[in-house]
């Protein structure tokens, strides 16, 4: 058979451990570096070593088979960041349960409907969460116990505390230690086996639950890192994410130095910035825009990369990020989903001079990625966009409970319901979302084309763009826009504004409408379907 010289395909040079089992991975390799710090709380401080990580992970994996816990069972994690959460996760995939980590945010139905998908068999939460959340979690049929982080201990039927589990006691030191070589993970078929149930982030519906095997996240593991090795590296987002799930992972399996913050504020994210010297951040758009708005003089001269994600970056906001951050090499990019196991096309340090502005790398090892006509389903040459679809090794086993044939083409390649392009060179570039085009009269409009040119106006905070439907072209572009603070701005100048500097079809004939917020998931992307919702709603006023 002959390549399709349409397609792009990643190289094929990867290595991966012949059993397959990711449980086995991350212990061997957290405590092949148990001396090494590995996370510090940027807000407390505390840090913990991989060595920690690895001894509680045993001990948890030797409690849950203790109490009942089956071979491809699901125990769920719901919790904000916290000193907990890895030593859970790893120690769930030790004991060859399925794990599924869930937004501690989410209203009672949403939280119904992700543990309706998973149904699992045990729920770890914070305190937080447990107050919050726990009526509903004990309401769910599927749930047999759950564990409770923290130091409080909640004596309530079904309930236990996660330091008996862990043998740690109050202050986080282990009473009871496990030896690496007495432990046993439970075999499982890697290629096959589910790892995580994770949920899609429902940015144009429900979340779907998206099963990853060991095989599809130890590629991932495996591919060239983010994070540099000889550098600290800033993260915020949360870990129940993709995002930060699979790439705080991806950290902890190389030993690397990773400071979190549980959320983000700007102030505190720069003192982190400057106490911790730290060379590397990751983070999403939104973040970098504010950043480069707010004014200070804390010393930034040690960030020298800057990766980013869930969005493209305009290639003015870069110019702006490289103002703000007076040391800075390079910012990186990269193009993924949960579906594709984080990223399928990114830059990396290797080819960061070959980086460019608004663009999202190359297709990752071991992937191959077509580009095909949105009506005719034909693939596309260089230049032109079209849907993205992908193929490979980091692709999701599928949908809980979906038949594959309604995601997947005849030659098994995902629709990723993105519309892209690659250049001559294989570089990729993202244009939107299929479904979030706004159709002008023959034109389709992209969204984050308008939100980009948006955020170059000084007064302009945030942005999210929608299509507003017209009873003769269709839809029209509307702008909802939040305002720098203590800055003015009036709806006819932002039109102005776009209208110099972007073709016809993109003006903003929907108008503009002043808001406090712009709705968004916990990776930064715009929540379009509650704007939709938004637009209903009497006009915002200042």
């Amino acid at each position: 058979m002959l390549k399709n010289p349409k397609y792009v395909y990643g190289e094929e040079d990867l290595y991966l451990p012949a059993h397959l089992n990711f449980g086995s991975f991350m212990l061997n390799n957290l405590w092949m570096n148990k001396d090494k710090v590995t996370l510090i709380n940027g807000s407390t401080h505390e840090k913990l070593t991989c060595g920690e990580i690895a001894q509680e992970a045993m001990n948890i994996a030797v409690s849950l088979r203790n109490i009942g816990l089956k071979k491809g069972e699901v125990v769920a994690v719901c919790s904000e960041n916290r000193r907990e959460f890895w030593g859970t996760v790893i120690g769930i995939v030790c004991a060859g349960g399925v794990v599924t980590t869930i937004n501690p945010g989410y209203t009672k139905d949403e939280l119904k409907h992700v543990m309706s998908i998973s149904k699992p068999k045990y729920v770890f939460c914070s305190p937080n969460t447990y107050n919050t959340c726990g009526k509903t979690l004990k309401s769910v049929s599927s749930v047999n116990k759950i564990i409770v982080y923290g130091d409080a201990y909640i004596k309530e039927k079904n309930t236990l505390s996660y330091n008996d589990l862990a043998k740690v006691n109050t202050k986080g030191e282990m009473f009871k230690k496990i030896d690496l070589e007495e432990f046993e993970v439970v075999e499982v078929n890697g290629q096959t086996d589910t790892l995580f149930i994770l949920y899609s982030s429902g940015t144009t519906g429900l979340p779907k639950g998206v099963m990853l095997t060991h095989l599809n996240v130890l590629v991932s593991c495996c591919l060239e890192p983010t994070m540099q090795s000889e550098a600290v590296n800033l993260t915020i987002t949360p870990w129940y994410h993709t995002m930060g799930l699979i790439g705080t992972l991806r950290g902890l399996s190389t030993a690397l130095k990773v400071v979190f913050l549980p959320k983000f504020e700007t102030e505190s994210y720069l003192n982190t910035i400057e106490r911790y010297k730290v060379n590397l951040l990751i983070v999403v758009p939104p973040v970098l825009v504010a950043l480069c708005k707010y004014k200070s003089n804390h010393d930034l001269s040690s960030v020298n990369v800057i990766y980013s994600g869930a969005a493209p970056l305009h290639g003015d906001t870069i110019k702006d990020v490289h103002k703000r951050f007076p040391k800075l090499l390079s910012v990186l990019q990269g193009y993924g989903m949960t579906e594709v196991t984080l990223a399928v096309t990114r830059d990396v340090q290797s080819t960061a001079h070959l980086a460019k502005p608004g663009g999202v790398g190359f297709v990752v090892k071991n992937a191959v990625v077509k580009v095909v006509d949105i009506h005719t389903r034909e693939p596309l040459g260089p230049n032109q966009p079209g849907e993205i679809c992908a193929k490979g090794v980091i692709i999701m086993k599928g949908y809980m409970g979906k038949d594959k044939g309604d995601d997947f083409d005849e030659e098994g390649f995902f629709k990723t319901g993105d519309i892209g392009y690659y250049d001559e060179n294989k570089y990729f570039f993202i244009v939107d979302r299929l479904k979030e085009l706004i159709k002008y009269k023959a034109y389709q409009v992209p969204p984050m084309e308008l939100e980009a040119v948006l955020l170059q106006h000084p007064a302009v905070r945030d942005v999210g763009v929608v299509g507003l439907p017209h009873a003769s072209a269709g839809e029209v572009p509307l702008a909802f826009i939040v305002l720098q603070p203590n800055t003015n701005a009036t709806e006819k100048e932002l039109q102005q504004f776009v209208a110099e500097r972007l073709s016809n079809p993109k003006h903003l004939r929907g108008g503009v409408r002043f808001v406090k917020e712009i709705p968004k998931n916990p990776s930064g992307k715009i929540l379009r379907k509650r704007l939709r919702e938004m637009v209903k709603t009497k006009k915002s006023k200042l």
